[in-house]
């Protein structure tokens, strides 16, 4: 192996043992387990809507600890959900920039397939936006990339090459087709949903 690929083989690595940290395993009343991201510190975590569809909610943190999870908030029509756990100093992640994406741009996608804690996939970015023949539904923003997501990565981290979160895996929509919420919708969907909680 050539010095070029020894180093970028120890990046990718360092990438993913850094976002790892982060990274935590949902199980939830039903025999479905998926991931989830540390969003905040004091146990903000996001998923999917999907992944947190029923009670009650279980969360595996990176450090081993299996705590209870209530849910903050959903938004189904973007399959996005908040979590809480009643803990503190957890590690979070770097956010990227989802707008700024470019096709054949490489990416990770970090998960649970099939109950392999902390796996890992990578591809490349096919397109991103609301209008591609990829797209199951026109009106919606989405990240389609080049890589699988088998089930158990629903929720969790699509990674950019520094390992930034990017985007939210959510499905497979064909043979090696991966699509993934963009992280600017998560944002706006946290925004959104802790203002109308705090204004209640």
């Amino acid at each position: 192996m050539s010095t070029l690929l020894q180093q970028l083989n120890s990046e990718m690595a360092a990438v993913v043992v850094g976002a790892g940290r982060s990274l935590v395993q949902i199980r939830n009343g039903g025999r479905g387990a998926g991931a989830g991201t540390i969003w905040h510190p004091d146990g903000l975590i996001i998923t999917n809507a999907h992944v947190a569809s029923r009670s009650p909610l279980r969360v595996t943190l990176p450090d081993g600890r299996t705590l209870p999870a209530r849910l903050l908030a959903q938004d189904p029509s973007h399959d996005l959900a908040a979590l809480a756990v009643d803990t503190t100093g957890l590690p979070t992640i770097d956010l990227g920039q989802s707008r700024s994406l470019q096709p054949g741009q490489w990416v990770m996608a970090m998960g649970h397939p099939w109950g392999v804690a902390g796996a890992v996939t990578s591809g490349v970015v096919i397109g991103v936006g609301s209008d591609h023949p990829e797209m199951l539904r026109s009106g919606r923003e989405w990240i389609i990339v080049s890589l699988q997501l088998r089930p158990g990565y629903s929720g969790g981290p699509l990674l950019d090459v520094k390992g930034r979160l990017v985007g939210i895996n959510t499905m497979m929509t064909g043979p090696e087709v991966g699509m993934a919420v963009p992280v600017h919708l998560v944002k706006a969907f946290l925004r959104q949903s802790l203002r109308s909680r705090q204004a209640a």
